[in-house]
């Protein structure tokens, strides 16, 4: 059977979160990993319904199962990541994600979560970390994340920045990998995911 690389990943999140959780997810859960509307998560499960991927119970939640388990075949050799936009690797810039028009295979080989997805570094704060300005980073999509790991984080403002956030004192840190710039101080902010990887192209 063939499948858009949209439907394997809707294939492959259902079948994650069954195993993670004995049942499956509802439409609202897929539509916030997948960030768009539970009216486009209904009409690709009734697109995988056509093609007998899946069967669903009508008016009952959590009623998704999957049929047609060949789709595994193609998470082995296709696993594919969207590519989101930018994030800032310096001063925080405007966040820019949009409904992503360009995905990279590359999910297995960083063992990656269904809510994964892939972002293009802009600055060079992050380079004693060797994240340099260009690379493409794979991201975890997560709201909580521990002291030293590097996340994207985002301020009240809507603003994204990529660095290593420490909690001291009741504040946050947002700690640069590079001498020549100074942390970043805040009360709060928003953690959108985890850096799990790092994909650069040799020039």
């Amino acid at each position: 059977m063939n499948y858009t690389p949209k439907q394997l990943q809707i294939l492959r999140m259902i079948h994650q979160y069954q195993q993670e959780h004995g049942y499956s997810p509802t439409y609202a859960e897929l539509a916030k990993e997948l960030h768009v509307s539970t009216i486009t998560v209904f009409e690709h499960l009734e697109a995988l319904e056509r093609k007998g991927a899946i069967k669903r119970r009508r008016h009952e939640a959590r009623s998704v199962e999957i049929t047609e388990p060949s789709f595994l075949q193609h998470q082995q050799t296709r696993r594919a990541l969207p590519v989101k936009g930018l994030i800032a690797a310096g001063a925080p810039i405007e966040a820019i994600v949009t409904e992503p028009a360009e995905e990279l295979p590359i999910g297995d080989v960083f063992n990656c979560k269904p809510n994964s997805y892939v972002l293009r570094v802009k600055g060079d704060s992050m380079v004693d970390d060797h994240i340099l300005d260009g690379d493409m980073i794979v991201v975890e999509s997560r709201e909580t994340a521990h002291d030293g790991e590097i996340v994207v984080a985002l301020d009240d403002n809507g603003q994204a920045t990529l660095k290593r956030i420490y909690h001291e004192g009741g504040k946050i840190r947002l700690q640069p990998a590079n001498a020549a710039m100074p942390p970043i101080v805040v009360d709060h902010c928003r953690i959108q995911g985890v850096l799990k990887g790092l994909v650069r192209k040799v020039k």
